[in-house]
């Protein structure tokens, strides 16, 4: 029974690899049907209906992951991510801040977490929220923009344009829109 649901897992995955949706989806299932508590195989036909948009689907395929092993972070991203792209900003920052729990270096969940405050229009809970994911990847320009960004909402002008500086320095591009969108001096 391991043996099939391991070559099954395997076959969905090379299917992935080659974007043969349909016949990844079949796999999985099979490896899902043969242990409906196997958390990888129904985290992997979420991705798969995610990555087709349909998200109803993917939310229940990452739940069920959750209801196999609740303490998997990167399901809970999942979950949140779904339902960020649904409009559903409270759930996903519920589901976000369990991934962060359960691994606090999760700097997507960060991120999702901050961009839903601020859409929210929470902007203290997003500048710290996207402090942690800058912090955890310095290099990603989407995290110092919308830090940036979360900062200037703020009032807090030296600290956007230390966001807007650091980013300067590596993609200056991103710099020169922040400035423009923040209202702040060009560098």
């Amino acid at each position: 029974h391991e043996q099939d649901r391991q070559r099954c897992e395997h076959r969905a995955r090379f299917f992935l690899t080659f974007n043969r949706h349909a016949r990844a989806i079949d796999g999985l299932e099979k490896a899902l049907k043969a242990n409906p508590r196997f958390a990888r195989a129904a985290a992997s036909l979420g991705y798969v209906h995610a990555m087709l948009g349909r998200d109803d689907r993917a939310l229940q395929y990452f739940e069920q992951a959750l209801a196999a092993d609740p303490g998997n972070a990167a399901a809970h991203f999942d979950v949140g991510f779904i339902h960020d792209r649904q409009n559903r900003k409270e759930e996903a920052i519920a589901a976000f801040r369990r991934a962060v729990e359960l691994k606090p270096n999760l700097d997507r969940a960060w991120y999702g977490m901050g961009l839903a405050h601020a859409i929210l229009g929470r902007h203290a809970e997003a500048a710290a929220a996207l402090e942690r994911a800058a912090q955890l990847q310095p290099m990603n320009p989407f995290a110092w923009y919308n830090l940036g960004m979360a900062y200037a909402e703020l009032g807090q002008r030296d600290k956007a344009r230390e966001a807007q500086a650091h980013l300067d320095r590596f993609d200056p591009r991103a710099a020169a829109k922040l400035s423009r969108d923040a209202g702040l001096e060009p560098l």
